[in-house]
């Protein structure tokens, strides 16, 4: 299969999302968050959303891409091809419940890669007022997909700060992931996938069994990142990123690591990584950008 640069600049369909609080709880209990934020409805300022709420929001989109994508002759074909590889967000105010989201989509990039085609989708979300919630940038590896051309896009990526060459290893966490985690986080996130719910369908795939979802995991490390290194405030988180490098089985453990914090007048530059239980890296190149 092949596919061509040309298709950079497509647009979705826009999406709309309408925000309940039985749904932010439910997403922060699918991964053990019970920060208060998230929970205390009767703290005057009110409840958010957690952070990683926004690729549940956006999810719609990505697993009915056919059906959004506003162009007849896209090859759809090669999306059946598709692995997330990279996640990046940007945090311009917290989801509450009772937020009217609206969210438009476009294709951003498309690169070779060595494994295929390199793809991004970015989702932009708006509220009711027409005020930015939060920008997602969503890649994708379009395996053994040849990209005929020398690509489009890169420039429009967002950039990351380079991590120091030298890591401080600040702090390192283990979380026990157990053998329904997979299936809690389907429930509760309404994200779905079979490879996480249906050990029939993953082996069918050539996989050993079912995974725990790539952004379950960061959902973890996000978890642990806002409580040791945002005074546990999710509001002060303004910017995450990874890329998802293996995979995480249920019944087995991870380990967050921070590497290494940089402090900035504004902000702090947070860089991490998850190991597996073997202590190969699932989670490279994490950063997060904390607001003092």
């Amino acid at each position: 299969m092949k596919i061509n640069s040309r298709y950079v600049g497509t647009k979705f369909r826009e999406h709309r999302v309408v925000v309940n609080w039985r749904d932010t709880m439910n997403y922060a209990a699918a991964v053990d968050d019970n920060n208060p934020r998230y929970f205390d409805d009767e703290q005057q300022r009110g409840i958010i959303a957690p952070p990683m709420f926004s690729v549940a929001a956006t999810w719609q989109i990505v697993e009915n891409l056919g059906k959004y994508i506003e162009t007849a002759d896209f090859p759809l074909e090669v999306l059946t091809t598709a692995v997330h590889s990279s996640e990046f967000l940007e945090f311009h105010a917290p989801i509450k419940p009772g937020d009217e989201l609206t969210i438009h989509g476009i294709v951003a990039a498309i690169l070779p890669h060595r494994a295929g085609t390199f793809i991004v989708f970015k989702f932009a979300a708006i509220d009711q007022q027409g005020q930015p919630v939060f920008t997602e940038y969503f890649g994708g590896i379009l395996r053994g997909v040849e990209c005929v051309d020398g690509g489009v896009g890169a420039e429009a990526l967002p950039g990351i700060p380079k991590a120091p060459e030298t890591s401080s290893n600040d702090w390192e966490q283990l979380i026990s992931i157990d053998a329904l985690r997979a299936h809690l986080y389907d429930g509760c996130a309404d994200i779905h996938f079979p490879i996480h719910t249906s050990q029939k369908f993953a082996r069918k795939v050539g996989l050993p069994g079912i995974l725990l979802q790539g952004t379950a995991t960061l959902a973890f490390a996000v978890r642990e990142l806002v409580n040791r290194n945002a005074n546990g405030d999710p509001g002060s988180l303004l910017a995450l990123g990874c890329r998802f490098t293996g995979m995480v089985f249920p019944g087995t453990d991870i380990r967050v690591q921070l590497l290494s914090c940089v402090e900035n007048d504004s902000h702090a530059d947070l860089f991490f990584r998850v190991l597996d239980d073997k202590g190969e890296v699932v989670i490279k190149g994490g950063y997060a950008r904390v607001q003092k």
